[in-house]
């Protein structure tokens, strides 16, 4: 049995000559621990993710289905940075996925997408306001609509070439950021059993291909970054199977924080088991409540629980997420979020 790190590395080279990750997992399974420095006390990352894409909604028809031109209007874009900057966020978490004309695969690309080059531009911006941009490709099956026709061709050949390709272009056009975002949540049956063509990796499978994105990311020496919900469902293999290289973002968005919630238990069995986290809130509107957001006390109640239940070396700071369009029509909700992240990180800092 080989360690996990080795593990990894057997899945790049995997990648290289064309075998498929399930192939090595099915004969190895690697083991638990990978030593990754803490986050110093006292510096937190304070997140928010902004949607240059939404196609990671692409199979959600009440959110309008699959987008098929670049979506973003420019001042909600600048309006939203600026108020982040105005709050003290550090870090701005960039939902790629198809509107970026990547140069390695155009063919997936949005009309009008943002060019390399505009994107350079933006993210050179965002530094200059002293907030860190951090890119996101959600590889779940849930929400990979964006990848055009490679989504029905998961777990392929074709489809590690391209998801190879994209991370390692998100990362140059980054310039090596400190993290990469792969998402992974939401992929069961229950999410997508209102699509036409449904997707689901479980056990093995699912795994072997996470393992390929974390290895993609962790040859640019850049340290990968997911959703946790999987832990909501499969503790115990989560637990031996989750890297502890992998920053954790458990995800919960009501305002009532009671421990027997699995969504918020989950906070405290990720803090026992030691890993890393950025725990994530949300203020959004969705279409099924006519758009209108009903929990502004959510982020500041995240922050107030999990500052008090996680450890400070490990907890590496908060993500708030908007969960709609970068567009004219949700600006006020999006602009609302970040103030009201604002608010929680002065009252964490009064502490």
């Amino acid at each position: 049995m080989t360690n996990r790190r080795n593990f990894i590395k057997q899945l790049s080279a995997a990648a290289v000559v064309g075998l498929t990750p399930n192939t090595l997992i099915s004969q190895t399974l690697p083991s638990k621990t990978i030593n990754i420095p803490s986050t110093p006390p006292g510096e937190k990352i304070w997140a928010c993710l902004m949607h240059l894409s939404f196609n990671f909604a692409g199979g959600i028809k009440s959110w309008g289905g699959l987008r098929t031109e670049f979506e973003p209007d420019q001042s909600v874009w600048d309006n939203a940075i600026k108020s982040m900057v105005n709050n003290g966020i550090n870090m701005v978490v960039i939902n790629l996925d198809d509107s970026v004309l990547w140069r390695s695969h155009p063919e997936i690309s949005l009309k009008n997408s943002w060019t390399p080059e505009r994107l350079r531009e933006e993210l050179e911006k965002i530094r200059k306001q002293g907030i860190e941009p951090i890119p996101m490709l959600n590889f779940a099956a849930t929400h990979d609509a964006w990848l055009g026709k490679y989504a029905k061709m998961i777990s392929t050949p074709q489809y590690y070439k391209v998801c190879k390709d994209l991370i390692a272009e998100a990362i140059e056009l980054f310039d090596n950021p400190r993290f990469i975002h792969f998402g992974m949540d939401e992929e069961d049956y229950n999410h997508q059993k209102h699509f036409d063509y449904i997707v689901i990796r479980q056990n093995e499978l699912w795994w072997s291909d996470l393992y390929f994105y974390i290895s993609e990311a962790m040859k640019k020496n850049v340290r990968p970054w997911v959703w946790s919900d999987y832990v909501w469902h499969h503790p115990e293999q989560f637990f031996k199977m989750m890297p502890k290289s992998v920053i954790q973002s458990n995800w919960y968005y009501g305002e009532a924080f009671d421990t027997n919630q699995t969504y918020v238990k989950a906070y405290l069995d990720l803090e026992a088991e030691g890993y890393d986290q950025i725990p994530t809130g949300s203020y959004h509107a969705v279409p099924s409540q006519d758009f209108k957001a009903l929990n502004p006390k959510n982020i500041g109640n995240t922050v107030e629980f999990c500052s008090k239940h996680i450890s400070d070396s490990r907890l590496m700071g908060f993500m708030q997420t908007f969960w709609m369009p970068t567009t004219v029509q949700f600006e006020p909700t999006i602009l609302k979020a970040i103030d009201l992240t604002g608010e929680a990180k002065r009252a964490f800092e009064k502490k």
